[in-house]
């Protein structure tokens, strides 16, 4: 019986622990990684917690210049929608890969050389190509042809200007207006400056989605349907 019972204890001591095929499935490059890793947090003030802490950051300060930016609202030019003190997500990859501003979008842009040296929050009205008139024997705005009812987010009382104007939207511009016309400085306080007012696409910084903070104001913007309905500058010309 013993010596049946040898060989059965030796092929059982013969077989690798469950720790050593752990070890073995590690390649030389994952251990590397793991030392270095190991390294720095040794080296740091506070271990790993502070390398969590970094690496978060890192991460966030990527978001935040290729991805997604947080923007203040800090007048009361776009009310009612978004009021002084509300926080929006702007979309950086919005115009992106060929994507161009739409009529409707709001949008934020650097306004250096034309509004101020300051970012600022309107809605686009007019695209290039554009003709914008206003306005119409119902005092709403014009854009190719296409009067536009803005009662959905317009501020409550206000008229869709008081400003008369009938403009052509240079190529590679943006004509923008804020929602709360009566307090808002925008394109039609520059018609007769150098630029006309226009906001060039090169200086739009992406598109508000989302309103975040605070949490009772969380919502997503939409864009309105009476401008996805105004036909094309093309198609307006004839019509």
């Amino acid at each position: 019986m013993d010596t049946e019972a040898q060989p059965t204890e030796r092929d059982r001591s013969s077989r690798p622990s469950d720790s050593e095929e752990t070890s073995d499935t590690q390649g030389p490059g994952e251990r590397s990684r793991f030392a270095l890793v190991s390294r720095i947090a040794e080296w740091l003030p506070g271990g790993r917690i502070s390398l969590t802490l970094l690496v978060c950051m890192a991460f966030l300060l990527l978001l935040n210049t290729f991805v997604l930016r947080p923007f203040q609202i800090p007048s009361g030019s776009m009310e009612s929608g978004l009021r002084i003190g509300d926080r929006v997500l702007v979309n950086k990859l919005a115009y992106r890969f060929g994507a161009e501003p739409r009529r409707g979008d709001v949008v934020v842009f650097d306004g250096t050389g034309y509004f101020g040296d300051a970012d600022y929050i309107k809605r686009v009205v007019g695209v290039g190509g554009d003709h914008v008139v206003c306005c119409d024997k119902e005092g709403r705005i014009q854009v190719n042809g296409r009067s536009v009812d803005e009662s959905t987010f317009l501020y409550p009382g206000d008229s869709p200007s008081r400003v008369r104007f009938d403009i052509v939207v240079p190529d590679g511009t943006l004509f923008v207006l804020g929602d709360h016309r009566s307090e808002s400085s925008d394109s039609r306080d520059r018609l007769g400056s150098p630029g006309g007012g226009m906001i060039p696409v090169d200086d739009v910084i992406g598109r508000a989605d989302w309103i975040v903070w605070p949490t009772a104001h969380w919502t997503r913007l939409h864009r309105p349907d009476a401008y996805a309905r105004v036909p094309a500058a093309e198609e307006g010309a004839h019509g």
